[in-house]
């Protein structure tokens, strides 16, 4: 009786060393992920937003922009950001799971790596790094951060669809917005604007939609790249913006909700909050 009981217990000490051994590797490899971000950072003198700055934007933006940044704000080099919330694992069921992530952002060039663990049974977790590096997109996801499900990189579309989403997540460090060489915006009414990012050979637009108040209430996107069937099809995208909160003297959407529009109607798979926030001017 005493041998099972030895055996199960190596057997559960070897699962949880692999398992801490795989976090390490994991951990390792987000960092090692976000000191390639840095590096692709050029050395610039610390600058604050001038009154001219905002005068090329459209009016919305500007509007959000003088009115919901402090004055004589200093641009944002790069940004720390946790957020927690669910996560719909397999869109078209109740499939929803919670998650928190820790996610890096720069705006020269632009890009981000999103560092998520998503729980799907109590002690187990799905590591996903998703990230956007020298203009590359990629997604990596595994079970514990040792089983894989998901490893791809370097193609178009994941380029697209990471642009996209940092286009969309810019608002958390508005002042990315500004002053951004690979940023083109175009007016189209009071309460709303197009920017485009040009970056490499990828070239993304979002729409950008405002409130009475001033406020960013969602973006959209016609044509996201989404995969299904192993096949990237683009696919209008929005995220709503549920929530606004001061955060570094910046008024911030801190709520909101990502979906898919199809056809059949909206396919909601991220709903999530902004916790903690670290800006470095």
């Amino acid at each position: 009786m005493l041998m099972p009981i030895v055996i199960v217990v190596l057997v559960l000490v070897a699962l949880l060393g692999a398992g801490a051994l795989a976090a390490q590797w994991w951990n390792a490899e987000s960092n090692r992920t976000m000191a390639r971000l840095t590096r692709a950072m050029p050395r610039a003198a610390a600058r604050t937003l001038q009154p001219g700055d905002l005068d090329a934007l459209p009016r919305p933006v500007a509007r959000y922009l003088r009115e919901r940044l402090p004055p004589n704000q200093r641009l944002i080099r790069r940004a720390q950001i946790w957020t927690s919330g669910e996560f719909l694992i397999r869109p078209g069921t109740s499939g929803w799971r919670r998650f928190r992530a820790k996610q890096l952002f720069t705006w020269q060039p632009a890009g981000y790596v999103w560092d998520a663990r998503i729980r799907m049974l109590p002690g187990l977790d799905i590591f996903v790094r998703d990230a956007l590096v020298a203009g590359e997109g990629s997604i990596r996801a595994a079970v514990a951060g040792l089983v894989p499900l998901v490893s791809s990189r370097g193609s178009p579309g994941l380029a697209a669809g990471a642009s996209h989403r940092f286009l969309a997540e810019a608002l958390w460090f508005p002042t990315a917005l500004v002053l951004n060489p690979i940023l083109r915006w175009v007016p189209i009414d009071d309460d709303k604007a197009r920017v485009t990012l040009e970056q490499g050979a990828t070239t993304v637009a979002l729409e950008y939609r405002f409130g009475p108040d001033g406020l960013p209430v969602s973006v959209f996107a016609p044509d996201r790249f989404r995969e299904q069937g192993g096949r990237g099809i683009p696919t209008p995208w929005q995220v709503r913006f549920l929530r606004h909160e001061i955060r570094g003297g910046m008024m911030i959407p801190v709520s909101a909700v990502v979906e898919w529009l199809l056809p059949s109607g909206p396919l909601a798979y991220w709903r999530g909050t902004v916790g903690e926030v670290r800006y470095e001017f």
